[in-house]
């Protein structure tokens, strides 16, 4: 074995540590030590410390073996290409799998033959999950939203297990959830009164159907209206569902709407802002049998006050309950899926068993999987117990244990069975019930439904796992995962709160003109046009990378006016194709969505473009800021109006500033003609805007165009596996740990083999070992 560099009087010690085995020290004697002599010790090793890392700082081989830390480093910089820099001699492709594999295998101990599943902590729903849930077993609209708070999120997701946690108040308002739902859900004398609703975006005006009671803006007096069938004479409840929207502070604006059916005015709403996500317009009214026309006609009255933004009505829905005195009842969907045989029989027995027929399919679906046998028994007894009570009849016993299935931990929560949850090194195939949960709270944010539970009990679900993707994909319901995934990974959701100054940017000295340009519904477009690129690339089994650069975009009439792509009509979005003159191509790096969440509120921002691009597409995040790094702010010539890349080059002279700026900004700037609101510009402050720029790894580009190229291709590999390890943790409820290499590689192989597709890529991840598989609690590195 070599003595690699031992200098006695410098404190370096050799780096040939690994003698503990002997394949170890050999492998790194003869290919492994000669490797980080050319490439790493010029900056790392006797007194030089580059980015404040050593190579040389420890008292004994054994220690120096022992520092995952340390290697974690070395592993992470080469993986990603940060290192060695791009103005230093580079290892070939061969020479840096080999020192990775080394690290690998001989430190990290992994096998990719056994890939570690790692840890994955109990889930609670999230209230995006409860809600699918909801809607799917019961057919019951529950506003998440309004009765429950915001989940915590991880990694940039909202399913992580380790932050979805519940606290008493939540498990409160789980409580009264469920009793909000099962009284939606069964009527305690056996039918309920008739409900007939409309939702807002059904109102049209008459003479302009694009304008519907989704969206009406205080300032203009319109009239929408929609026809509905009631099907009883009598007294009915009208409820009109409704929220303001257009402004996050209150404001002077207001405005007031008069409820009409069949044209005559039967109330009036006073309207100004609200925080409340949810508001109620109630009016009791004698209704006649047939079809009616329920209308609001909107009267503009205050406006918004200097500097304040416009407000506007959301109408969710509009509902008729009646009639009231109970002369007709009616079965619900839902009702009648629980209530299967219709009935209950009059004696005892037979409505015991009915009540453990009815129960059983119910806990089964609820719970994921079946229910046990003494878990049943409980909620027959409770449902047995109510039922002999005066007056009271089978579907209210029903309803309570109905109610105490869904605040059940095993529906709460979705729990795996794990026989031995305290060994790390005890690795299993989760059940085929879990796994149908997995699944479909991957592609469709729900409960499972009827197939995926056939056939998990038939053990059937892994032999047929492809079919079934392509089953739950095409179904409606994947259209979540879609928003869901895409909402988070590329902040879709961000897009239409975020806070953009549109006055100042477009400079324009009336607020109300600026917001009616920049609106809330432009914004939704925004969101629309990332949703359906994704889902595109998805459903059509294109690759990956067509993310970066697609030649196509999906756009309206409105949102290609904005971006300056002619010829495009209508309301609906449209695949339309991408010339060199509409100075879009980029795929999602030149879409609105994008621009917009990484900007600051008055400019662009190219440190967040940079940022974004490194964390969520090359998956190589810098170092979190130094805690006094100055504002960009301080960078600004009072002489003397400075272009983005020459503050952003006075910013980068203070050494604190430097290395970071170094990854970052060179990709940031490359966006710098496109301003915070996602507008092509060739101009700043007079001055030409230059987008070329360079990589830390040493590729170059001219252009937003050319950088997404370059990503597309130099960089592939690592927008593939920054891609798997989003889905994978998006997936599994945790964050991708450094044992999840050899996992995401071998996604990102099959991958490429069929194309790298978007869709392999996914299919990678739902068969891959930390979706099909778990572990106990623990470090699975100490017990080996």
């Amino acid at each position: 074995m070599s003595a690699l560099l031992k200098k006695i009087g410098s404190g370096l010690v050799a780096l040939s540590f690994f003698v503990g085995t002997a394949e170890a020290g050999s492998d790194f004697d003869d290919k492994i030590e000669p490797l980080l002599a050319t490439y790493c010790f010029d900056c790392h090793s006797d007194g030089i410390l580059k980015g404040d890392f050593a190579m040389d700082e420890w008292e004994s081989i054994d220690e120096h073996a022992n520092d995952h830390v340390h290697w974690l480093k070395v592993w992470r910089n080469l993986r990603g290409s940060v290192m060695p820099p791009a103005e230093k001699k580079q290892p070939t492709a061969a020479e840096k799998a080999l020192i990775s594999s080394w690290i690998e295998s001989k430190v990290f101990k992994l096998d990719p033959k056994n890939p570690d599943p790692g840890r994955v902590t109990i889930r609670r729903l999230n209230r995006t999950e409860y809600e699918n849930t909801i809607q799917d077993l019961y057919d019951v609209n529950f506003d998440v939203d309004e009765e429950f708070p915001p989940d915590d999120t991880g990694y940039g997701f909202d399913t992580i297990g380790d932050v979805l946690s519940l606290s008493p108040l939540l498990m409160e308002k789980y409580m009264t959830a469920a009793d909000t739902i099962v009284d939606d859900v069964i009527s305690g004398d056996g039918g309920r009164i008739p409900i007939r609703s409309r939702e807002g975006k059904d109102l049209k005006q008459p003479e302009n159907p694009k304008i519907d009671g989704a969206w009406l803006d205080f300032r203009h007096e319109r009239t929408v209206e929609a026809k509905i069938w009631i099907p009883g004479t009598g007294e009915h409840e009208l409820v009109i569902e409704y929220a303001i929207g257009g402004s996050n502070d209150s404001t002077e604006n207001t405005a007031r709407a008069e409820i009409l059916v069949d044209g005559k005015k039967v109330g009036e709403q006073n309207l100004g802002w609200e925080f409340s996500k949810t508001l109620k317009f109630k009016k009791n009214l004698h209704v006649t049998k047939g079809e009616h026309v329920i209308g609001l006609r909107m009267n503009a009255e205050q406006p918004p006050g200097e500097g304040e933004e416009r407000l506007g009505l959301k109408v969710r829905r509009v509902i008729f309950t009646g009639p009231l005195d109970g002369s007709m009842r009616e079965y619900s969907t839902a009702m009648r899926r629980i209530f299967f045989n219709g009935i209950a029989p009059p004696d005892a027995e037979g409505r015991k068993k009915y009540a453990y027929e009815i129960l059983k399919r119910q806990a089964t679906r609820a719970f994921r999987r079946p229910v046990d046998e003494a878990t049943l028994d409980r909620l027959v007894t409770i449902t047995m117990f109510a039922d002999a009570q005066p007056e009271t009849s089978f579907e209210e016993a029903i309803r309570q244990a109905m109610t105490a299935i869904l605040v059940s931990p095993k529906f709460l929560f979705r729990a795996e069975i794990q026989a031995e949850p305290d060994n790390p090194v005890k690795v299993i195939p989760i059940d085929e019930y879990a796994l149908a949960s997995r699944l479909s709270y991957f592609l469709w944010s729900s409960c499972p439904d009827e197939k995926l539970i056939e056939l998990a009990g038939k053990n059937e679900l892994r032999k047929n796992l492809r079919s079934e993707v392509d089953r739950m994909l095409s179904d409606d319901k994947s259209e979540r995962f879609v928003k869901n995934f895409v909402g988070q990974w590329l902040q879709a959701r961000d897009v239409e709160t975020i806070n953009i100054d549109a006055r100042q940017i477009l400079k324009i000295r009336d607020l109300s003109t600026a917001l009616k340009m920049f609106s809330v519904r432009l914004r939704g477009e925004m969101k629309e046009e990332t949703e359906m690129l994704f889902g595109h690339i998805l459903r059509e089994n294109r690759p990956a990378t067509e993310l970066l650069t697609a030649d196509y975009a999906f756009v309206n009439e409105e949102l290609a006016k904005w971006y300056g792509i002619p010829d495009v009509k209508g309301k609906e979005h449209q695949k339309v194709a991408l010339k060199p003159e509409y100075n879009r191509n980029g795929g999602v790096l030149t879409q609105g969505n994008f621009l917009v969440v990484t900007s600051n509120p008055t400019r662009t921002s190219p440190v967040k473009r940079g940022l974004f691009v490194l964390e969520n597409l090359l998956g190589t995040p810098p170092p979190p800021a130094p805690a006094d790094v100055p504002e960009l702010e301080a960078s600004k010539s009072k002489k003397e109006k400075r272009t983005m890349r020459e503050m952003m080059e006075v910013h980068r002279e203070k050494s604190v500033c430097a290395s970071c700026h170094k990854r970052m900004d060179p990709i940031g700037l490359a966006l710098e003609k496109y301003n915070p609101v996602g507008q092509f510009r060739v101009e700043e402050n007079g001055k030409p805007i230059d987008s070329s720029g360079e990589l830390v790894t040493g590729e170059r580009f001219d252009s937003v165009g050319k950088l997404a190229q370059v990503l597309a291709t130099e960089r592939k590999t690592d927008v593939q596996r920054c891609l798997a390890g989003k889905m994978l943790t998006y997936g599994i409820g945790r964050g991708v740990e450094y044992f999840d290499a050899p996992t995401i590689d071998q996604i990102v192989a099959k991958a490429e083999k069929k194309g790298g597709t978007l869709k392999e890529i996914l299919i990678g991840v739902i068969e891959s070992a930390p979706f099909q598989r778990r572990r106990g609690e623990g470090n699975a590195l100490a017990k080996n």
